[in-house]
């Protein structure tokens, strides 16, 4: 009995802790949004690259607390506010060890870049060694793209080129009786190929051998530019590794040799007296701009993961995964067709693909934004393949990097038949079923019966040819040519252009001044996130399932703990949340551009 108190007090507490220690927290963080320390006189941005990046940010304001390194988006819209910042001398970068998401290298190359001519300010890059992981050549890519690209001593460049292994199970399904009972359309669409075969097709093979020469091409050509030198003279260089830092800074393609500390001491000399090194989150987070709330805007609307019909109230609070949920993307569209001031749209997507359904949910509000008069510019980040190309198809113009991976114009299903394994081990499956044979087809025991196969495919068919439709509306182009350019192949950015699935290669500015040509915009002209994330107030309402509950909880914890400013706090937020935009959208981030 003693045990049973002992753990019921322990559940109370825990509770307690929750409700009050949460809730406190959030105001400290308020506090701190509110009265942001002043940025120092003579200041280097610190980007730490090694976290890894996700193209946008999370929706979530618990996501944080999971870790990760940021987002794309987040660091090219504080690299635009720096660049202007007299107070910011440098940016300092680390970069990783292994490869990067070859479309995530060519938007911060992009940002470097602008940087460095807009800013007339220098970039700074170490690495700490170069490995055959991933696609290394977009890692060395964007060190290349700096003013001074440093290496440790002794550490290894390995950018020699790009490998991909796939793993294939048929072989091991077939020993273990699973039957992987799946429809493509087509015979690019590769996705489930390792569990259909023992090794790449002819299309898997020349589809991955296509995208991936595009990839290493594109990154070394643009390397090769920044490095003055010759692009063929710079693979013949790299494929001849690997080195040693000193052997690769010897053939020039490194600058420096030297510790982060020996970079980061002459970078803060060269900065001036009393530079400081200050974290890029934490800059980003000093140098907000006040909100711009009148006058002509540019939509900005987000689209990352994979998409899926519902809406993000259904999934955890504290979940840091980056999902499409249709309803939220398609409301979000609809409110900034709706919006007098709103004048064109920039969807950023980066997704590769899901659901259908969902899919053309999007893409219905796009075309109704469309005929509300508003332009859509699609800027697409690291991919915009299968249902991510769906839900841009029908944009008023297509921008993505060379490096996208697009397209994959097709669908699959099926499902994992594993009666047969699990009756091995005494397990046996039997279904039941009222209605049409079609009821069962999804059953685990057996594969499809003929009759099940043939509806089946049907049903691919159909996805397939309305796909198809879709994109020949969208693209203007003829129904038949889209066949030749789908069968479920993914293309590159570079690749996609010239064959019209794509219009332009650029960056998320680049869809921006698409965006105002479109809609006959002069000047300054104001992005309007319109994403629907939530703030960690009502992430916090979210958890405990009633409002009223959590800001009275709120309230409770500024009397309990007995600090003044919270509820002053507290009132500010209130008042911050009246100020908010129709139809839910947030004006805090709106930032005005040139």
């Amino acid at each position: 009995m003693k045990q049973f108190f002992l753990t019921v007090a322990g559940v109370f507490a825990g509770l307690v802790l929750f409700l009050v220690g949460v809730p406190f927290l959030l105001i400290v963080m308020a506090a701190g949004a509110a009265r942001p320390a002043p940025v120092p006189a003579h200041s280097v941005l610190h980007l730490d690259l090694r976290s890894g990046l996700t193209d946008q940010a999370a929706q979530n304001p618990f996501a944080a607390f999971g870790g990760g390194g940021g987002s794309v988006m987040s660091v090219i819209e504080t690299l635009r506010r720096a660049e202007t910042d007299d107070k910011v001398k440098a940016l300092f970068v680390r970069l990783p060890e292994g490869g990067m998401a070859p479309a995530t290298a060519d938007e911060l190359r992009r940002a470097f870049k602008h940087f460095r001519s807009v800013g007339k300010k220098p970039v700074y890059a170490h690495s700490q060694g170069l490995y055959p992981s991933g696609m290394i050549t977009s890692t060395y890519m964007l060190g290349a793209a700096s003013s001074e690209f440093w290496m440790q001593p002794d550490s290894s460049f390995q950018a020699v080129g790009v490998a991909s292994e796939s793993l294939f199970f048929k072989r091991f399904f077939d020993k273990y009786g699973v039957k992987a009972d799946y429809e493509q359309r087509h015979e690019y669409k590769n996705a489930v190929n390792p569990y259909l075969y023992s090794d790449y097709t002819q299309a898997h093979r020349e589809s991955s051998l296509s995208w991936m020469g595009s990839v290493y091409r594109s990154t070394l050509t643009a390397a090769a530019a920044d490095r003055m030198k010759d692009p063929a003279a710079l693979i013949r260089d790299l494929e001849a590794g690997p080195y040693s830092a000193q052997e690769a800074q010897a053939k020039g393609l490194i600058d420096r040799v030297g510790q982060v500390n020996d970079l980061q001491t002459q970078i803060l000399e060269r900065a001036g007296k009393g530079a400081k090194l200050i974290d890029f989150d934490d800059y980003a987070a000093r140098s907000k701009r006040p909100s711009v709330k009148t006058g002509p805007a540019i939509a900005v609307i987000g689209a990352e993961g994979p998409i899926i019909t519902g809406t993000s109230n259904t999934a955890s609070p504290f979940g840091g995964d980056s999902t499409v949920y249709s309803d939220d993307v398609a409301k979000a569209i609809h409110d900034a067709a709706a919006d007098k001031d709103v004048k064109a749209i920039v969807f950023r997507v980066s997704s590769p693909g899901g659901s259908d359904t969902a899919s053309e949910q999007i893409l219905a509000a796009v075309k109704a934004a469309k005929a509300a008069g508003k332009p859509v510019v699609v800027s697409m980040g690291t991919y915009a393949a299968s249902g991510g190309y769906w839900i841009s198809s029908a944009a008023s113009s297509i921008i993505a990097e060379p490096t996208t991976l697009t397209g994959s114009i097709g669908v699959y299903g099926g499902k994992f038949a594993v009666g047969e394994a699990l009756a091995r081990f005494g397990v046996d499956a039997r279904e039941i079923h009222v209605g049409g044979d079609y009821a069962g087809a999804f059953g685990a025991g057996d594969g499809f019966t003929s009759e099940q196969r043939a509806k089946f495919a049907g049903w691919m068919d159909r996805i397939y040819a309305g796909f198809i439709t879709r994109v020949a509306e969208g693209r203007k182009l003829p129904p038949e040519r889209v066949r030749e350019l789908a069968k479920g192949r993914v293309w590159t950015g570079e690749q996609a252009k010239q064959l019209g699935l794509v219009d332009e290669l650029g960056g998320f500015y680049d869809a921006v001044d698409k965006a105002k040509s479109l809609a006959n915009l002069k000047g300054d002209v104001r992005l309007k996130r319109m994403d629907g994330g939530k703030s960690p107030f009502e992430a916090l309402e979210q958890a405990l399932g009633i409002s009223s509950t959590s800001m009275q909880t709120l309230a409770a914890s500024a009397w309990i703990l007995g600090d003044p400013r919270s509820q002053a706090i507290l009132d500010e937020l209130a008042t911050a949340r009246l100020r908010a935009a129709p139809g839910g959208a947030s004006v805090l981030a709106d930032t005005p551009i040139r």
